[in-house]
């Protein structure tokens, strides 16, 4: 790996040509008190170095003469360290990362002014850490106050995102690799939640059962937290409580992926616990899964991003059109956006290091097109929550459809001739959904 991150920073010094690029580690978060949580390396940083450790910054000044890589991080501190955990150390930092140069972190501020004086420009991302702005814009502006006795500064401040995302888009066939771990993992463990999962037990049950087949396949453990929701819970889009007991006739979603060396997955399925759907159910369940096999088909080099998700729409306005939970033209309904209180969610998002990954889905008015190397999720679904609101114009929706809660997702690659379904292994035709073996007893 080390010699594609090495190929990553060359290509993104490329880009950046006289100027200079910053990149600080993530911070560490506190769960309570003094408990911090388990530490995540910010995505840049990582896909820059493959570094996993706090209280770094990676600089790359492809103008300096000696240093173009440099890394500033923790110092080797063996009283910390049985506390906290090893450090690389600066010595073995700069073997094991390729650095030109290394540094102890506290030496920041007298170490990089030498990186950023003959740059043109900085390229640093403004983010949550005020300190670390602050100390950029400090060091920026104290360079620029040199500029008319020495003739060079750095007199811009750039976000490096828009040249480094699109790199990140593209995954290369070590970053799949890592990718289709993830989605065998997850969907092992969506399998194994669906012959797990029946009336009477608990939804966290469930969600222990996807996440002990996490970890038991070598992931990091969740992308996200995990959704596991019965009944009308399906119709909380980001529900996360897990507590309610399941009950017969009802549905179950399952929204799970995990983190496999910091790459994700992201699957959706929902099913009858008692192993039928009721035909309500069905109905929505066949729209739902229409919608997502028309919207998987839009998947294509050239083919406009947006094009998913109107697709989508479209298929969902047609079938409650057919229900009678919607009524009028269907291109004004669209237009008006009159679905969404059926339908409120984007139809996908970008997938990789980060589950909803870096890159744009538009230009503007202009679209996206997609490009091979790029994954998406494609994620239709149909939520008719209890407390739904009337729209004025529409029908009254009847309480049989009530609590319905339906959403299918599956992670799918951008190939050169079409696409490439990463999460094929879990079922969702109907026929296979209905089948349950339940092999566990209770």
């Amino acid at each position: 790996m080390q010699t594609e991150y090495a190929q990553r920073r060359e290509k993104l010094m490329a880009a950046i040509a006289k100027g200079t690029a910053i990149f600080r580690s993530a911070p560490t978060a506190v769960m309570h008190n003094d408990v911090e949580y388990n530490f995540r390396q910010d995505s840049d940083f990582f896909y820059l170095t493959g570094f996993n450790e706090a209280e770094a910054v990676a600089v790359l000044a492809p103008h300096h003469e000696e240093h173009r890589f440099i890394l500033f991080v923790q110092p080797k501190d063996l009283e910390r360290e049985t506390w906290t955990g090893y450090r690389v150390g600066v010595e073995d930092a700069k073997e094991q990362l390729g650095a030109d140069m290394v540094y102890p972190i506290h030496e920041l501020d007298e170490k990089l002014p030498q990186y950023l004086e003959k740059a043109d420009r900085i390229y640093y991302r403004l983010g949550r850490d005020r300190s670390f702005n602050t100390k950029i814009l400090t060091h920026w502006q104290q360079l620029l106050a040199t500029y008319q006795r020495k003739g060079f500064a750095p007199t811009a401040l750039e976000d490096p995102a828009p040249l480094l995302h699109p790199m990140r888009q593209i995954k290369s066939a070590t970053e799949l690799k890592l990718m289709r771990k993830a989605a065998e993992i997850a969907v092992e463990a969506h399998n194994r939640a669906r012959e797990f999962a029946r009336p009477g037990r608990y939804e966290y049950e469930v969600q222990a059962e996807i996440e002990h087949t996490f970890r038991l396949q070598g992931a990091i453990g969740p992308a996200y937290p995990s959704i596991v929701a019965s009944g009308a819970n399906a119709c909380v889009l980001h529900y996360t409580e897990n507590t309610r007991q399941m009950q017969d006739n009802e549905l179950l979603l399952i929204d799970a992926g995990c983190a496999y060396a910091y790459y994700n997955s992201d699957i959706t399925r929902t099913f009858p616990l008692s192993g039928k759907f009721t035909p309500e159910q069905k109905a929505i369940y066949e729209i739902v899964l229409e919608a997502q096999l028309q919207s998987i088909a839009q998947v294509q080099p050239g083919t406009p991003y947006k094009q998913t998700h109107d697709v989508a729409v479209r298929v969902i306005v047609e079938g409650l059109l057919d229900l009678g939970l919607l009524q009028g033209d269907p291109e004004e309904i669209i237009k008006e956006e009159k679905y969404k209180p059926f339908y409120m969610h984007r139809t996908g998002h970008w997938l990789g290091l980060d589950v909803h990954d870096v890159g744009l889905y538009q230009h503007g008015e202009t679209p996206h097109n997609l490009e091979p190397g790029q994954v998406l999720t494609v994620e239709p679904g149909i939520y008719i929550s209890p407390y739904i609101k009337p729209v004025e114009g529409q029908p009254l929706v009847d309480s049989r459809w009530h609590g319905i809660g339906i959403r299918i997702e599956d992670d799918v690659l951008v190939t050169p001739s079409g696409c490439d379904v990463l999460t094929v292994g879990v079922p969702k035709s109907i026929a296979e959904v209905e089948i349950k073996g339940h092999s566990l007893t209770l």
